[in-house]
Parts: C-alpha cells; structure tokens; sequence
C-alpha cells in the first residue's frame, strides 16, 4: 500500500506527515519506527492522516514519537497538517482529532498558523501523576544533591500529554540531554512526561528547552510551550501572552480568558514522496519538492 508524505518542520520540531485517508489498515508502532529510522523520513513525531471520526472534523491525527509510543498532541506537528490540508483544499480553517481530543486551527499563511489547544488541565490525577499533590504550581520532584539540587519544584500540567517544567537562572547552563531521560521515567509519571527547563526573561517572554517524551532533546515543542506559558501565568512569573523562544525558533501563547490556549507559529515543506507499506518499507521521495517552502 502506498501513502503520500511529506517531511516538514515546525520551527525546526521534525515532523512527518503520512497520508492514510485511503489506507484499509492503521499503521503500527514497527512500522513508525522503521519511517523514524530513515534520514528521509526521520521524525520528533509523525502525524498520520485518517479520516474522521467524529461528525463535522476534517480528520483524525494519529501521533507517534520516535521509540513508536503514541502522543495525544503535538502543537508543532498540527500546524503541519495544517499547512497541508490548506494546500490540499484552499481553504484556512479546520477542525482537526487526536485521541486528546478536538483541536480548530487558523491557517493564514505557512508563517501564521493558529492552533486551538484547548484547556490546560491541572489537577494530579488529570497529569497524571502517582501520587496526590494539592498545589500542583511546584511538586517535590528534585534532581541532585538532596541539599543543593540542580532543579527542583517543578510545575506540572497536561496539555495532551504531561508536562513538568522546571524553572532555572540559565537554561544553557543545564545537561538536559542527560537528566531528561532520567526524569522522563521517574515513578512519579506513570505515563512518562515531557521535561522542560525555562527561563522566564520578562513579562511576556520565555526561553525553553525541552526534553520530549519518546522523542529526546528538540528544537521545538509546542505542548511545551504551552504548558511552561499557562504554569508560568499560574506563578505570576507572566503576563498571559508569552513568545516562548525555543532552540529552533519562537512560538506565540495565549491563555485566554475563556481558559484555551491559543499557539500561532510557523510551518514548513522540507520535501514530498510517497512510503510504501507492508512487511518492508520503501521510501521514494519527489526530487523536485526537495527543500521547496509552502
């Protein structure tokens, strides 16, 4: 079975998007691993294509990491879709499903791409987490020294999937490649979590670096964004619009007053072919869309 792809990026967050609105068969953890193991398909996360499910969407997301587990959301990977159903349709609204739940996007233009997040949600057991914690703003979870630890108190949050976010002086300053993974698996997170170091620079600005879970250190991620935007709003460390400036570029946040988080970025064509399914994959790709932009 052939599906159409194509390799994009949102502000450097390597992402996939697989075509499987034809497809009689969903593809499985295996085969996400053997795309993500190729360099011409290699992705943070991979954004399959399906038709809806639920009456008046466009399409349903089905999200995979690199290690083949799934996600509930990718704001950097939806943007992406995005892009690609306005190129298909002309048109500049959608209304897109993940196993997250329902996800309206704005697309004016492969720079300007707005996803609806929904609500951030807080409490322990939504995170989830192993273990009640009342204020969920700063949980005990430290790393280092008992008495002089290298990060400590995180703020945790679900935005399609968990997050904690550790609050530092520098973030340049912290081995994430190597805590992260530690952290990531740490008994607390019975789903695992993506693990953020941020560094609050003013009112309206953040400069994050993230471990992502099943993916590894990224250039972007836009639930992170979020996350780190809403909890640093919840401290009064912010005002509740934020540019969130990532390794790989820089995303807007709002939380607005009706409690949904709004992200507007950007979004890129890398290049295009077609991936052949079944017991081998087989990757082609169109030699005359290589590093075209929408």
């Amino acid at each position: 079975m052939n599906a159409p792809f194509a390799k994009m990026n949102g502000i450097g967050n390597q992402i996939t998007v697989l075509d499987m609105r034809g497809a009689e068969t969903r593809l499985d953890a295996a085969s996400a691993r053997a795309i993500a193991a190729d360099p011409r398909t290699a992705f943070d996360q991979l954004m399959v294509i399906e038709p809806p499910k639920t009456a008046g969407t466009d399409a349903f997301m089905t999200i995979f990491n690199a290690d083949g587990s799934l996600s509930g959301a990718c704001g950097n990977g939806t943007r992406c879709v995005a892009l690609v159903l306005m190129r298909e349709s002309g048109r500049e609204t959608f209304k897109l499903e993940t196993s997250a739940g329902l996800l309206d996007v704005v697309a004016k233009d492969a720079d300007t791409i707005t996803v609806d997040m929904g609500e951030p949600r807080f409490g322990w057991a939504e995170i989830p987490l192993a273990q009640p914690f009342e204020d969920t703003t700063a949980i005990d979870l430290s790393f280092g020294p008992v008495d002089a630890p290298i990060l400590s108190r995180p703020a945790v949050a679900n935005i399609g999937n968990p997050h904690a976010i550790y609050w530092v002086e520098d973030v340049a300053a912290i081995d994430l490649g190597r805590i992260g993974p530690i952290l990531e698996r740490d008994p607390i997170f019975p789903e695992r979590a993506n693990i953020s170091i941020a560094e609050v620079t003013s009112d309206h600005s953040i400069t994050l670096r993230v471990w992502e879970r099943g993916a590894g250190l990224t250039l972007a991620c836009g639930s992170a964004a979020c996350a780190t935007a809403v909890s640093a709003a919840r401290l009064g460390k912010t005002g509740r619009v934020v540019d969130v400036r990532l390794p790989g570029g820089v995303l807007n946040i709002e939380w607005r007053a009706d409690n949904h988080i709004l992200m507007t970025g950007a979004a890129e064509f890398e290049h295009e072919g077609v991936i052949t399914l079944g017991n081998e994959i087989r990757i082609e790709v169109a030699p005359d869309t290589v590093a075209r932009r929408a």
